[in-house]
């Protein structure tokens, strides 16, 4: 039996990657790592307690990557460092610097799970996590930006192309600038095969044409809400079709979701989400979905 595979951004998650954040969250100097005035160490833990307990409550077996005070506070967000695909994990590699020495603890914790690698982006090339989606089992999208360069959507595509996947590169606006988060999955977020939630302004319009195309029906997302949140509205973490998670705050997100026919459950996130520039996905690595 498969206990990998992830080329859907939607379909039931059976097993995910994620750190609890600990000791090198509570030491973090939030103008070092740009976390913002919400940002209060102790509360963020308790607020990832609940959230793991919602994502544990769905059936999802977790694997842990322990915080040994290594100082890494943003490698909560286990989604940026690896990209999984159904022929074995894929080690990225950071465009954010101080977030450089968290690829190698994923690539650690597939070799213990017995997960193969695929490959590695290197070099000169960056990708993160936070810009790639599937928009179909045969089809990568990756943002072009601050965090991820074409050096590395070229060494995606080459090894996954061989695969049979296409990978295309999409340019990101620069919004508020490079110090900044903002991932394509910052204006994109999946929720079903044929569903997506998004920040129609700032999608970029030849992908915004290709998903219409593909028959991808587009939720829009309130704009205040987006700019209430720097984007974190849109940041909900599917469970299994249209069933999902969000940072609470955003009513009119979550409204607009739920009249597509989407399921929502919420969690307080200011301190831990809206402060360290992350939600619900970025907080996780999906291992297996089927």
């Amino acid at each position: 039996m498969s206990n990998f595979g992830c080329q859907s951004m939607s379909l039931p998650l059976q097993r995910v990657l994620m750190r609890a954040p600990q000791e090198s969250l509570l030491q973090a100097d939030p103008k070092q790592w740009h976390y913002g005035a919400t940002f209060n160490g102790a509360k963020a833990l308790q607020q990832y307690e609940v959230f793991r307990k919602l994502v544990a409550a769905c059936g999802t077996e977790i694997i842990d990557i322990q915080d040994h005070n290594d100082g890494l506070s943003d490698a909560m967000f286990t989604h940026d460092p690896s990209l999984m695909s159904d022929h074995g994990a894929i080690i990225l590699n950071m465009g954010k610097p101080l977030r450089k020495a968290e690829p190698a603890m994923h690539e650690l914790a597939y070799v213990n799970a017995g997960i193969p690698i695929l490959g590695r982006v290197e070099g000169k090339g960056s990708v993160e996590g936070g810009d790639c989606i599937w928009l179909d089992q045969t089809t990568l999208v990756v943002g072009r930006g601050f965090r991820s360069n074409q050096t590395g959507i070229d060494q995606l595509n080459a090894m996954l192309n061989p695969h049979g996947v296409k990978v295309l590169g999409f340019d990101l606006p620069v919004w508020q600038g490079s110090e900044a988060c903002l991932h394509l999955m910052s204006v994109i977020s999946p929720l079903a095969p044929k569903l997506a939630l998004i920040h129609a302004p700032l999608v970029p319009t030849a992908l915004y044409q290709l998903m219409q195309s593909m028959g991808i029906e587009l939720v829009e997302a309130p704009h205040d809400e987006f700019i209430a949140s720097s984007g974190l509205n849109l940041n909900v973490l599917p469970t299994s079709p249209s069933k999902c998670i969000m940072i609470e705050g955003f009513p009119h997100t979550k409204a607009a979701m739920e009249v597509a026919g989407c399921e929502v459950l919420t969690f307080s996130g200011d301190a831990l989400c809206i402060a360290c520039e992350g939600g619900p996905t970025c907080l996780t690595r999906p291992i297996y979905r089927a």
